[in-house]
C-alpha cells in the first residue's frame, strides 16, 4: 500500500511519518487478521493527504458525501496503509452503549464482561470504522464523546475506566438524504476532522476499472467510464434516482462477463435492476444502450483471452 501512495504522488515526508508510525505501534499476533487487504484502491491524491496529515495528528476523521463516492473503500484503505486492524462498526436505529462498549454476559456459570467493538478497537490500537454514524440515535452516540475527544476515554459502568491505547484512531461515514438517517449533534461533530469526498472523476474511475481488471481493454474501460458518468448525470438532473448510481454493481458487472456473461446480462443484474420502478428501470436501460454494446463477450472485452 505504501508504494501504492507513492505512484499517486504523495508526499514523500507523509509516507516517512507513515513507516514510523506503524514501527512504533506494532500490532499483537492475535490482531493481524484484521488489518485489511483492500480488494478496490481509492484514487485521490488530495483526500489522502487530508486524511494521512490528521490521521498522524492524533485526530478522528468524519467521511461525508454522496453515494459512489467511495467512502467505506477509502476507510478500509486507510487501516491497510496504517497497517491497523479494523473494526467494523454499522449503526442503526436500536444502537446503545452496551452495542458498542459491551454488555455482562453469562459464560462458565458466572457472569463476566464481554467486550463491544469500541472497546476492542480501543484496546488494541485499531482504527474503528463507524459506519453510516448518521443513522443512530444521538443519545446513544453521547458514549462516544468522552472516547473520541481528549480524553480519550471509556468509562465502563460497573467495571474499571479504560484508556484508548495511542494509535487507535476512529474513521466515521455518512450520506446524506437516506431514509432513517439524521443530522449529527455539533458535540459530537466537533470531535472529527470532517472531509467531504468528491465525485470520482472519469480519470480515476478509468484507472480504477485497470486496476482491478488489468487485461480489460482501454476503450472499453473509458466507455464503461463515460456510462457511469452519463447515469450520473441523470441523478443529478433527477431525471432517474440514484439507485442505478451503483459503482459495486458497475465492477461486478465486468467481473461476471469476465466469467462469461454477456455484457447486456450484466449490465441488467449489476445496474439496470437496481431501479425497481418499471418506468425507471427502461430509462436506465436506454442510457446503457447508447453507451454500451450488449452484445459484448469476454473475448471482446478483454485483451489475452
Amino acid at each position: 500500500m505504501l508504494e501504492f501512495l507513492k505512484q499517486e504522488g504523495i508526499d514523500e515526508q507523509l509516507i516517512a511519518r507513515i513507516e514510523q508510525y506503524r514501527k512504533a505501534y506494532p500490532v499483537a499476533e492475535g490482531d493481524v487478521i484484521r488489518i485489511p487487504s483492500p480488494q478496490y484502491r481509492y484514487y485521490g491524491k488530495e483526500i489522502w493527504q487530508l486524511a494521512i496529515t490528521a490521521i498522524l495528528s492524533g485526530e478522528n476523521i468524519l467521511l461525508v458525501g454522496p453515494k459512489a463516492t467511495g467512502k467505506n473503500v477509502f476507510a478500509e484503505n486507510l487501516s491497510a496503509v496504517f497497517g491497523r486492524p479494523e473494526w467494523d462498526i454499522s449503526f442503526y436505529l436500536n444502537t446503545d452503549a452496551s452495542t458498542l462498549i459491551g454488555t455482562d454476559t453469562f459464560k462458565n456459570g458466572e457472569v463476566s464482561f464481554r467486550k463491544g467493538p469500541i472497546y476492542s478497537c480501543a484496546e488494541a490500537g485499531g482504527f474503528g470504522i463507524l459506519d453510516e454514524i448518521n443513522m443512530a440515535k444521538n443519545e446513544s452516540l453521547a458514549v462516544l464523546h468522552a472516547t473520541l475527544d481528549f480524553r480519550r476515554i471509556i468509562d465502563v459502568p460497573g467495571y474499571s475506566r479504560i484508556r484508548l491505547a495511542p494509535a487507535t484512531r476512529f474513521i466515521a461515514t455518512m450520506n446524506y438524504g437516506y431514509a432513517g438517517t439524521r443530522e449529527l449533534n455539533e458535540a459530537l461533530t466537533s470531535r472529527f476532522m470532517v472531509i467531504n469526498m468528491p465525485v470520482i472523476s472519469g480519470e480515476n474511475l478509468e484507472k480504477l476499472l485497470l486496476q482491478q481488471f488489468p487485461s480489460l481493454k482501454t476503450d472499453y474501460a473509458s466507455q464503461l467510464t463515460a456510462l457511469f458518468g452519463e447515469i450520473r448525470k441523470k441523478c443529478e438532473s433527477s431525471e432517474i434516482s440514484t439507485k442505478a448510481l451503483d459503482l459495486r454493481g458497475l465492477l461486478a458487472a465486468v467481473n461476471l462477463v469476465r466469467n462469461g456473461l454477456n455484457m447486456h446480462d450484466a449490465l441488467t443484474i449489476g445496474i439496470i435492476n437496481k431501479s425497481f420502478d418499471e418506468f425507471e428501470r427502461t430509462l436506465v436501460e436506454d442510457i446503457v444502450s447508447a453507451r454500451i454494446d450488449g452484445r459484448l463477450t469476454k473475448e471482446e472485452l478483454f485483451s489475452g483471452n
